[in-house]
């Protein structure tokens, strides 16, 4: 049993540990353990933020000793410290800190699908310091439904004595609306919904969360936060990356499937969702699912599909390993969504995701309405710029608004500017990969960064048509890699008076270059 140790730091101002538990991770030997769930722990146990009482136990296939295990979780970690100093802030472990972790580490072997594994795994349990117990499924998809049904069969989600159980999800949640419900009605067969905590690691960023800090807690926003006032909103996920050795996983997917109905989903929420009364989990959820139940399902006029080509930034989709060479799988995805309610009436949402693109951006920019031009109709301006809010989110971290003053000079001309914000030039931003704020609140027991079932259902049902169109495929259009993405995502835009923003605009390279 791993022994004691004092905590390596003591807790934020204004926070506090979470309380004891047993952390299961089911996939222990898997990528998301070792570069995402093991340096978020890190991360946290240096914060002063995990009880002294946690343990945490890894569930994988295959015969190996905890100290095997330890040893190359630790090797990983370190590399990842030498090499991601903007993940860690520091180039060398934190030992004490890491320490503190590994010692807390227990390797168990054991099928997914075995009555054995969750029996044995019943009995280690029992055996722990607290019976609290988080059990994150860090798997593939394919083995959601078994795991949760043999924790459910070997007692394991029983909540007895004031003590908790709780299910953390990855996605993809199902593959469609069908997927979704069929999932959704299985799980919550064997735990209740307060239990499952259906994870989108978008909203671990603290740029995301501060989206509803910018809205609510600032009089200059939320007045014009409407149709009145606001022209039409862009929601950006853009790469540089391909599929990186995924091409198995991506043929299986695409973009769409991977991107809109959850993490963009999950942006357009906040920006669109009416203020709640609190910052309750449930009040929250409640008003994000106002918001995906008000979308129009989106129909193939609505979307348009690319897949990257040979070009300046590397070799085409179908050069990439696992890839079927006459594949028909989207890389790119733009869509236009509408959200038919009071508030959003008549205002496009244009959403954007792809890969092998001109930068790596991920941002939402709210663009308002043009003001009347009479007044400037003698000046010589051709056009005035529009009024933008923008909330960069990756890799930069901040916000710039664009709108126009008077050009110094005898003539009333009119140039346009740029105010920006950096979080860098304000806070200290800490270390953080994205998962340490979704652990701990699991931890805590609050829900607000998690997916309710109703809201999950609602996004693929505005999405569904897309998936099974009733006619012909989608179209999916060519588009160079490192370019913007195919013409035909212009042109829908183009049909509506409209343009994307650039991806590689001067105001955007320069805050990448400070990132």
């Amino acid at each position: 049993m791993p022994t004691d140790k004092d905590q390596p730091a003591a807790p934020l101002a204004g926070k506090h540990p979470a309380p004891p538990c047993t952390l299961v991770i089911f996939g222990a030997g898997g990528d998301l353990t070792k570069r995402l769930l093991m340096p978020a722990l890190y991360n946290l146990a240096s914060d002063g933020l995990l009880d002294d009482k946690m343990q945490i136990i890894g569930v994988n296939h295959g015969q190996r000793e905890t100290s095997e295990w330890r040893d190359e979780l630790s090797e990983s970690l370190r590399k990842f410290a030498a090499d991601r100093a903007s993940t860690f802030h520091t180039s060398q472990l934190n030992e004490k800190a890491w320490d503190w972790v590994s010692q807390r580490l227990q390797y168990f072997a054991g099928e997914f699908e075995s009555d054995e594994t969750f029996s044995q795994l019943a009995q280690l349990i029992a055996t722990m310091k607290t019976s609290n117990v988080v059990f994150y499924l860090a798997v593939t998809a394919r083995f959601f439904k078994p795991i949760v049904e043999h924790l459910g069969r070997a007692g394991l989600l029983k909540e007895e004595g004031g003590n908790f159980r709780r299910i953390v999800i990855e996605k993809p949640f199902g593959t469609d609306l069908a997927s979704a419900r069929d999932l959704n009605a299985h799980i919550l067969g064997y735990a209740s919904e307060s239990q499952v905590y259906r994870i989108d690691h978008f909203l671990g960023k603290d740029t995301v969360q501060s989206i509803l800090a910018v809205r609510f807690a600032n009089a200059l926003f939320e007045p014009m936060w409407r149709r009145e006032y606001i022209d039409h909103v862009q929601i950006t996920a853009a790469e540089t990356i391909g599929v990186e050795g995924r091409g198995r996983f991506y043929e299986q997917t695409g973009a769409f499937r991977d991107m809109v109905p959850n993490h963009l989903f999950q942006l357009l929420g906040m920006i669109a969702m009416e203020p709640p009364n609190s910052f309750d989990a449930e009040t929250v959820r409640d008003k994000k699912a106002e918001v995906f139940d008000a979308i129009q399902p989106l129909g193939a006029r609505d979307v348009v599909f690319g897949q990257y080509e040979k070009g300046a930034a590397g070799p085409g989709y179908r050069e990439e390993p696992d890839v079927a060479p006459e594949s028909r799988t989207e890389t790119y995805a733009a869509a236009r969504v509408y959200v038919e309610n009071w508030r959003w009436a008549g205002v496009p949402f244009y959403l954007r995701t792809g890969k092998r693109l001109a930068a790596r951006r991920t941002e939402v920019s709210v663009q308002l309405k043009a003001v009347p031009f009479r007044l400037f109709r003698d000046t010589p301006v051709d056009a005035l710029t529009p009024n933008v809010l923008t909330l960069r989110i990756d890799p930069a971290h901040g916000t710039t608004f664009d709108f126009n003053v008077k050009v110094p000079g005898p003539v009333m001309q009119v140039g346009a500017v740029q105010s920006s914000f950096n979080y860098g030039d304000f806070f200290d931003e800490r270390a953080n990969v994205g998962y340490e704020t979704l652990l701990y609140d699991c931890m805590l027991g609050d829900e607000t960064l998690f997916q309710r079932a109703d809201s999950i259902e609602t996004a693929w049902a505005a999405v569904d048509p897309v998936l099974h169109p009733q006619g012909a495929p989608i179209d999916v259009h060519g588009y160079a890699a490192g370019s913007e993405g195919p013409a035909e995502a212009d042109a829908l835009l183009a049909a509506d008076g409209r343009a994307w923003r650039s991806l590689i605009d001067k105001s955007n390279k320069k805050q990448e270059d400070k990132a």
